[in-house]
C-alpha cells in the first residue's frame, strides 16, 4: 500500500500562484509514474500532469507553460507549481500513484486538496 498526502491547496486571485505538495508514504523512486489530476464541480477527473520515475513529464495541454511538475527523491514529494493560475483552473487536485514493475501493483490516490481561483 501507498499513502500519499496532498497539501498546498487554497484560494487564490487569478494570475496568482501556488505550490502544492504530495508527501509518500514510501520511496517515489519504486512507483513508475505519480501524477496530478483535478476535478471540477460536475465534470469529470482530468490528468493535469504526471512524471515517472525516469524524471519524463506529460502534461494536460490546458496548463502547458504554467504549471510544472517536479520531484525530490529524497523527501519521497512530488510537487506541482501552479503559475499563471485562471479560474477555469479551480478543482480538487489529487496526487496519484502508479506501480506497474514494482510491488504492490496498483494505483493510488491521496485525499485531494482543494484550489480556488478567483476572478
Amino acid at each position: 500500500q501507498v499513502q500519499l498526502v496532498e497539501s498546498g491547496g487554497g484560494l487564490v486571485q487569478a494570475g496568482g500562484s501556488l505550490r502544492l505538495s504530495c508527501a509518500a508514504s514510501r520511496s517515489i523512486t519504486s512507483i513508475d509514474t505519480m501524477g496530478w489530476y483535478r476535478q471540477a464541480p460536475g465534470k469529470q477527473r482530468e490528468l493535469v500532469a504526471h512524471i515517472t520515475s525516469g524524471g519524463s513529464t506529460n502534461y494536460a495541454d490546458s496548463v502547458k507553460g504554467r504549471f510544472t511538475i517536479s520531484r525530490d527523491n529524497a523527501k519521497n514529494t512530488v510537487y506541482l507549481q501552479m503559475n499563471s493560475l485562471k479560474p477555469e483552473d479551480t478543482a480538487d487536485y489529487y496526487c496519484n500513484a502508479l506501480i506497474y514493475s514494482f510491488y504492490p501493483v496498483g494505483r493510488y490516490w491521496g485525499q485531494g486538496t482543494q484550489v480556488t481561483v478567483s476572478s
